[in-house]
């Protein structure tokens, strides 16, 4: 058995190996982070990872009066659950009704199609305009982030649900809302779980981005942007590392939440 052959094995079985390789790349980035640190020898470019450290293991001190990383972490997960919530909630319905009936779907493809490749990013000046600075801008661009990859899965799920599943129900006599109820929605969840994980990646990477427009005064984003003003690159690796932590960690709970109440998806691979 070739050591491929026998890592694959392992991984159905969970093997110790599957562990090891996962931590080798982050041991061997901070390996070379600090080797690279010590050779440039300049913090104002990339500090030491003692000094990041000091910034991490006091999460409740305030950071050159901006609150402290909890705080701001805090903030911008307020914020990113608004947005989330607002953009999943115009966008699956929409899909549903686009993946179900081809009138709807007809009806709004090309204006989805029109603006899909927009960066959430482009709509800041308009974001600004429509709702001045302050939550309801960022919750924009959060939902506009969010919206597109919740839709385009829930548009696929229900597309994917087989065709003979509906027929039958059909047959039984099923009406619409039951059809939908008991068979369309069961069916497409998985994938449409799929794109709320998506989603929420995407929408996490919006928040901190709106968060650097002018005039926010709070949040992960912000953190960045005023450490960098006065030259605390620590503090903006600190803040680049406790936004990767919090995505990792949601992401970890939606996916073994995944991976209960689907069980089933995996069975049929």
């Amino acid at each position: 058995m070739s050591w491929f052959s026998k890592y694959n094995s392992e991984k159905q079985g969970n093997g110790y190996r599957r562990w090891l390789l996962k931590a080798a790349m982050p041991v061997l980035l901070i390996f070379l982070w600090e080797l690279a640190a010590i050779v440039i020898n300049n913090q104002f470019i990339l500090p030491r990872l003692e000094s990041v450290v000091m910034v991490i293991a006091n999460p409740f001190t305030p950071i050159l009066g901006t609150g402290s990383l909890v705080d701001n972490a805090l903030i911008s997960l307020e914020r990113v659950i608004a947005g989330f919530a607002v953009g999943s909630l115009f966008a699956i319905p929409l899909g549903i009704a686009m993946g179900r009936w081809a009138l709807v779907h007809d009806l709004f493809d090309s204006l989805i199609q029109i603006f899909r490749p927009v960066p959430p990013l482009a709509w800041v000046p308009l974001a600004l305009a429509w709702f001045k600075i302050g939550l309801t801008s960022m919750v924009f661009i959060i939902a506009l982030g969010t919206f597109f990859p919740v839709l385009l899965n829930t548009l696929d799920g229900v597309k994917s649900v087989k065709k003979t599943w509906i027929e039958m129900a059909a047959i039984l006599g099923a009406r619409e809302l039951q059809m939908l109820r008991t068979v369309i929605l069961p069916a497409a969840l998985p994938t449409i779980w799929t794109g709320l994980r998506v989603g929420f990646g995407i929408a996490w990477m919006c928040v901190v981005a709106a968060e650097m427009m002018p005039g926010t005064t709070s949040g992960l984003g912000y953190l960045i942007i005023y450490s960098y003003n006065f030259g605390q690159v620590p503090v903006i690796i600190a803040g680049m590392i406790g936004i990767g932590v919090i995505g990792l960690g949601i992401d970890l709970l939606l996916g073994t939440v995944e991976k209960r109440w689907f069980m089933w998806r995996e069975l049929e691979r």
